[in-house]
Parts: structure tokens; sequence; C-alpha cells
């Protein structure tokens, strides 16, 4: 399954760069994200470093999730695409 980062999990004056939300193709609903809670997460960079996250919860109504990763996350990886086991 594949998504797309939407943006770095944050607040009006902070931003947890340790988390990130990520829109995943075909998933519509807040149901349908809520079947995707503790699935892995896998960004590749265009170096060839992985990062390895986690599906939390869901995030909002539209069905986003809210992903945390071991450690922080670059900016770069905004847009960009991300495995989902």
């Amino acid at each position: 399954m594949r998504g797309v980062v939407v943006s770095h999990r944050r607040g009006r004056n902070s931003i947890h760069e340790y988390q990130a939300i990520v829109e995943v193709d075909g998933v519509t609903s807040r149901e349908q994200a809520s079947t995707l809670v503790g699935k892995r997460v896998v960004w590749t960079t265009p170096g060839g470093r992985k990062f390895v996250g986690k599906v939390l919860a869901p995030h909002g109504n539209k069905g986003r999730v809210r992903v945390r990763f071991a450690e922080g996350v670059p900016g770069q990886m905004i847009g960009d695409f991300v495995e989902i086991l």
C-alpha cells in the first residue's frame, strides 16, 4: 500500500519532527484509517537510507493517519511517497 506524506504533526507554535501525517491511497474515511493502526511505514531517502515508522492513530475524518518514526525525519520527506506494510 502506498501513501503520501502531507505534513509533520504540528501545533500552532511547535512541530513534532518524529511524527508525520500520511494520506493513504484508497482510504477516505476514519473507519478505514483505523484498520491501518499498528502497520509499519517505510520511507526511503533519495540516497538510499530507510526510515521506519509505525501508524499510531487516524488523523481527522478524511482517512489520514499519524505515523511515529524512531528518529526525526527531514522536511524533504513532505510530499514524497511512503510504503505501508
